[in-house]
């Protein structure tokens, strides 16, 4: 037997032994996702990205890291005055990939209708009637 301490031996420290339960075969079973983006499938959605960016477009694939794939998709123009501002002015995408990771919001776009921010505490410039 070899002296070499770097030299790894079956049954000592770091062997070929057993996984456990979290090898193959055994372990949880996989989650369900949470996610019910199946009622969405060829429906015209609007997915907002965690850069800003907002896209609206019909979609036609996704998977279990929500990768989305959608078709005849619009990009909605952010006011170049104010970047957190988008405006109704569109650019035609097409067919675009968005990846999973930049997903932060899917909605359908039917039943979409924007509400006031309940948090938003109005300023005394914009009419509020504290003065009185």
């Amino acid at each position: 037997m070899s002296n070499n301490p770097n030299k790894r031996t079956q049954g000592g420290r770091g062997g070929g032994g057993g996984r456990g339960s979290q090898g193959r075969g055994g372990g949880p079973p996989k989650k369900e996702s949470i996610l019910e983006l199946a009622k969405f499938m060829d429906a015209t959605v609007r997915v907002k990205c965690l850069g800003g960016r907002e896209l609206q477009g019909t979609l036609r694939g996704y998977d279990d890291l929500v990768n989305l794939v959608l078709d005849d998709c619009d990009e909605f123009i952010r006011d170049p005055q104010d970047m957190q501002r988008v405006t109704d002015e569109t650019r035609k995408l097409g067919l675009v990939v968005i990846r999973g990771t930049q997903v932060s919001l899917v909605s359908p776009q039917e039943g979409m209708e924007e509400i006031a921010n309940p948090f938003l505490v109005p300023s005394a410039e914009e009419g509020g009637d504290e003065e009185e």
